[in-house]
C-alpha cells in the first residue's frame, strides 16, 4: 500500500471502495438488523470463514421460493448482474458444472470521489469447497488502484417450512479494513444485505419461482 502517501488519500481510498465491496451492495440495511455475531461460524465441508479476520458479518434470510431456484441463480455467475445490482460484468474463467475449483471474475463501479476518479473494483472469486444444494465456500481478492481486500464467503441453504433458510458470512483482511474496522464491517453488513435482498427478489419473482 506504499501509494497511499497521506491519511486522506488514505481515508478516501479506504472509505470509497468499500461502498461496494463484499456482498457489493450500496443500500442501507433494513432496520432490525439480525446482529453479526453469532457463537458459530458457518462452514461448507468442513471450512469457514477465516478465523483471525477483524472485520467480519453474518447474516440470513428465509425465500419463499424452490431450493433449485435459488442454488440456479447463484451459481449461475454469469447471469449475476441480470438480477443484483450492484454487479456490472460477471465472467466463468472455467467450463462446466459449477464444482470446487470452479473461478469467476466480476466487477462493480466504485463512484467518483474528490479525490479519487471513477473507477471499478476487480473481483476474482474461487470455489474452495461446494456441496451441491447445500454450501458454497469461495474465496478471493477484490482490488482497485492502490486498494486489495482478502475475502473469504460461505453460503448456506437449508430447506424450511415455505421456502429455504439462506445463510451468508464473509471476513475481509486488508490494510484498509483493517484501518477502520467499524466503517468496514457496516460497509459489509450493509453489502451483504443487500445481496440477499436482490437474491430473494430474484427467486421469488414469478420470472423464476415457477413449477417444473
Amino acid at each position: 500500500m506504499s501509494g497511499i502517501r497521506s491519511t486522506r488519500n488514505r481515508a478516501a481510498l479506504f472509505t470509497v471502495p468499500l461502498l461496494v465491496i463484499g456482498a457489493l451492495g450500496t443500500a442501507a440495511a433494513p432496520a432490525g438488523a439480525a446482529p453479526s455475531a453469532p457463537a458459530k461460524s458457518l462452514t461448507c465441508r468442513g471450512e469457514g470463514v477465516d478465523p483471525g479476520a477483524l472485520v467480519r458479518y453474518r447474516t440470513e434470510t428465509v425465500i419463499h421460493a424452490p431450493l433449485r431456484t435459488i442454488w440456479k441463480l447463484q451459481t449461475d455467475v454469469e447471469r449475476r448482474p441480470s438480477w443484483q445490482g450492484a454487479v456490472t460484468t460477471a465472467e466463468r474463467l472455467d467450463h462446466g458444472p459449477f464444482r470446487a475449483g470452479s473461478a469467476f471474475r466480476w466487477t462493480t463501479p466504485i463512484p467518483p470521489h474528490p479525490t479519487t476518479p471513477p473507477t471499478r473494483l476487480d473481483i476474482t472469486s474461487t470455489v474452495e469447497q461446494l456441496k451441491r444444494n447445500s454450501c458454497i465456500r469461495w474465496t478471493g481478492p477484490a482490488i482497485a488502484e492502490g486498494l486489495r481486500i482478502d475475502g473469504v464467503h460461505v453460503w448456506n441453504f437449508t430447506k424450511v417450512k415455505g421456502g429455504v433458510r439462506v445463510s451468508t458470512e464473509e471476513t475481509h483482511t486488508g490494510a484498509q479494513v483493517e484501518a477502520d474496522v467499524p466503517a468496514a464491517t457496516k460497509i459489509l453488513r450493509e453489502g451483504l444485505e443487500a445481496w440477499l435482498r436482490d437474491l430473494k427478489t430474484a427467486a421469488e419473482s414469478p420470472t423464476h419461482n415457477r413449477p417444473h
